[in-house]
């Protein structure tokens, strides 16, 4: 397994990481993505061990906490050897308070999802989206009490635009607090809005990158195909639901061309979509999913290899979204 520092902080990680989003699936969203329990999930995380995979990212909307707590049992006497990422923002309740980067919600959501883990400390704290309701001061000043109590060593944001970042390093930076050191953002072939504005800032800044969903919400792991019915998996059971809209003969090109390059380097079509994204010099550490043992090993074999120059070439070509306004200016 290929390691990695997250960002510009000191810490390694694996260029994998294993989602738990699938745990649990004990409400009907989540239940689309998968129901694994505890005892599958032990077998899972043995699996990722033995490959190297230590990192485990889940959050506290995933199952409204069940999947923090099914993550927590299956590490049970294995903590001390893992990393874990999770996220607080999101809806976790009725009540007004029961959502948002509040000091208030932040330190009950913390304390809440420490308790599920079974831990008394989070590697990697995430804000799993921006609240526009609360000052940022107030959100940065929070995570950085947490680092300073021991509860959280490094912290995160996730779906922020690139503005909302920008803004949340310098007021770190002018309070002298603790700042994000990776970003967790949707990328794959077929969503690569990422590289227009949230890359360059991310260079520029020296964070890491890690990605959710590098197979394009499931749409890129070989069952859906040009003239062939569509097979068992999330898009299928409706897992697809939020997701962004992708054009079906767009879509039916960029499989068509995977196919062939799995084919030629004997590999499968969700391991050459994720080893294209390897290649990318912000990617810290990819988030990848799998209900069961045949899909997590396929997906764990990403590594080890790369794809030859054309192909990147030919896949980079292909995939090339349109340049928003103001990035098409002088591209002429």
């Amino acid at each position: 397994m290929e390691y990695r520092n997250l960002g510009k902080s000191g810490l390694k990680v694996p260029v994998l990481s294993y989602g738990t989003g699938t745990f649990g699936g004990t409400n009907e969203f989540f239940g689309r993505w998968g129901k694994t329990d505890v005892k599958e999930a032990s077998g899972l995380i043995a699996i990722c061990l033995e490959r190297g995979v230590n990192f485990f990212d889940t959050a506290n909307v995933y199952s409204q906490g069940d999947s923090e707590a099914i993550l927590g049992a299956a590490l049970s006497g294995k903590r001390q050897d893992c990393i874990i990422s999770t996220k607080g923002t999101f809806q976790m309740g009725k009540a007004p308070n029961d959502k948002g980067a509040s000091r208030f919600h932040l330190i009950n959501a913390l304390d809440a999802s420490l308790q599920r883990l079974q831990t008394d400390y989070i590697d990697l704290y995430i804000m799993h989206g921006f609240d526009a309701n609360t000052p940022i001061e107030e959100t940065l000043r929070t995570l950085d009490r947490m680092i300073n109590s021991g509860k959280v060593r490094y912290i995160g944001c996730s779906n922020f635009a690139a503005w909302q970042l920008m803004k949340s390093l310098t007021v770190s930076e002018k309070l002298n607090l603790e700042k994000y050191i990776v970003y967790q953002g949707y990328y794959s072939l077929i969503g690569r809005d990422y590289e227009q504005e949230l890359m360059p800032l991310i260079k520029d800044q020296e964070l890491g990158l890690m990605v959710w969903s590098p197979l394009g919400w499931g749409r890129l792991t070989g069952k859906i195909k040009r003239n062939e019915p569509m097979g068992e998996g999330r898009i299928k059971s409706g897992g697809d639901i939020g997701s962004p809209p992708v054009d079906n003969e767009f879509l039916y090109n960029v499989v068509d061309v995977l196919k062939r390059i799995a084919t030629e380097m004997d590999k499968s079509i969700p391991q050459v979509a994720i080893n294209w994204l390897l290649q990318n010099e912000t990617v810290s550490s990819i988030v990848i999913g799998a209900r069961n043992e045949k899909q997590l090993i396929d997906n764990l074999d990403s590594v080890g290899w790369s794809l030859a120059p054309h192909h990147m070439e030919e896949l980079n070509t292909l995939t090339q979204p349109n340049l928003l306004y103001p990035h098409w200016v002088g591209e002429r």
